[in-house]
């Protein structure tokens, strides 16, 4: 049996009678930021007086930095800039969550806010109507460090019949993965679906379609959902690309990508254009698509379990074991989205679409400077 942590013990019951205390004309607003390491999520929480009907209601605030890895101690002070605005799955209406981006003191993005420069491409692009989907692959582990789920000693049966699957014997951590989908709905973010994974104790969510900026503000919102979610549940969820060696399926964050004129009649073409622009720039994807520069991708794209190889560029109509996957029925009906299966489950989404943005939608001298 996996361990689940000491607070997801407290009584709950108890906890919903002050939950439940009226709390008159105030709101709760909480601001979420990513952290120093690119895939950390903090937050902290302010009373306000009323509430906020937009972000333009919302004031920026300020933080540690020396305690997030993303200042020094004797100027630590960091800005947050709300940008993204969510109703609260945890205290309820009319208490919101704010996703904020980090600026210096100087008011120049932190090195870790990828979203600032992402929004600018998405500018340059937006009469393209650049639009995506995500599939974020994660994996439930007790905070003993252990697969949720798995035997003690030992491992549990072969890949093969957790996929999609239902069953005491097959899906572990079900209870997790529906109040996490229940809790983005009642958010708003523009979750649509979720699956039981190749790997036992290992699940995903799709966020999407989104146009443009939003792909990112709501997948980083989404993650810290899941996040709480787990925290009430006393578990935990990794985005480790590869959280078990061995003949076990590592963990991605697949991107589904489209524009305008790849939706109409003869938009293969343009499907066709983008793929082979990425086929010259893999190396450089590659080091955008996960937070260490393509190590962590490392021990997951080796052309096994369900991957292609890290080394090598490839497509193909319904491959999955390639680099850019075309769908059946996109190949069929000559017009649509295709797939690169590539990106890491802990990459940013920022960086990930707006390195997509500038490889397949921006045309002349700016698409050629590097992607970093």
């Amino acid at each position: 049996m996996s361990y689940v942590s000491e607070s997801s013990s407290l009584n709950k019951t108890l906890r919903q009678q002050y939950l439940s205390l009226p709390q008159g004309n105030f709101c709760h607003v909480t601001y979420v930021w990513i952290d120093g390491s690119g895939e950390g999520l903090r937050n902290k929480t302010r009373t306000m007086d009323s509430e906020p009907k937009s972000v333009a209601d919302l004031p920026e605030w300020n933080f540690d930095g020396s305690s997030t890895g993303q200042s020094k101690g004797h100027n630590s002070d960091m800005l947050l800039i709300p940008v993204c605005m969510f109703r609260d799955p945890f205290l309820l209406d009319p208490n919101k969550l704010v996703l904020c981006e980090v600026l210096k003191h100087t008011r120049e993005p932190a090195e870790s806010n990828h979203r600032n420069r992402c929004n600018k491409v998405m500018e340059k692009v937006k009469e393209l109507h650049p639009w995506f989907g995500m599939e974020q692959e994660y994996t439930l582990f007790g905070v003993d460090g252990h697969p949720y789920g798995w035997p003690r000693l030992g491992f549990p049966k072969p890949q093969g019949p957790y996929y999609c699957s239902v069953g005491a014997d097959r899906a572990f951590g079900r209870d997790i993965v529906e109040c996490h989908y229940k809790a983005c709905l009642y958010a708003g973010i523009k979750i649509s679906g979720t699956n039981a994974e190749v790997m036992p104790s290992q699940w995903e969510f799709q966020v999407g379609p989104c146009e443009g900026i939003e792909m990112g503000d709501h997948l980083w919102m989404a993650r810290f959902l899941l996040y709480r979610v787990c925290e009430d549940f006393g578990v935990v969820a990794t985005l480790d690309p590869k959280p078990m060696t061995g003949d076990w399926n590592g963990a991605g964050c697949h991107i589904n990508v489209s524009t305008v004129q790849m939706g109409e009649q003869g938009g293969i073409e343009h499907i066709e254009k983008a793929i082979k622009k990425l086929s010259k720039r893999h190396a450089e994807h590659i080091r955008v698509y996960d937070p260490h520069d393509g190590e962590d991708n490392k021990r997951r794209l080796t052309g096994r379990h369900e991957t292609s190889s890290i080394h090598d560029f490839s497509s193909g109509v319904a491959n999955r074991g390639a680099s850019i996957r075309i769908p059946r029925q996109v190949g069929q009906e000559k017009c649509g989205y295709f797939e690169d299966r590539r990106p890491s489950a802990n990459c940013d989404p920022y960086a990930v679409t707006c390195a997509m943005a500038r490889t397949c939608m921006l045309e002349g001298e700016e698409d050629v400077h590097e992607l970093e």
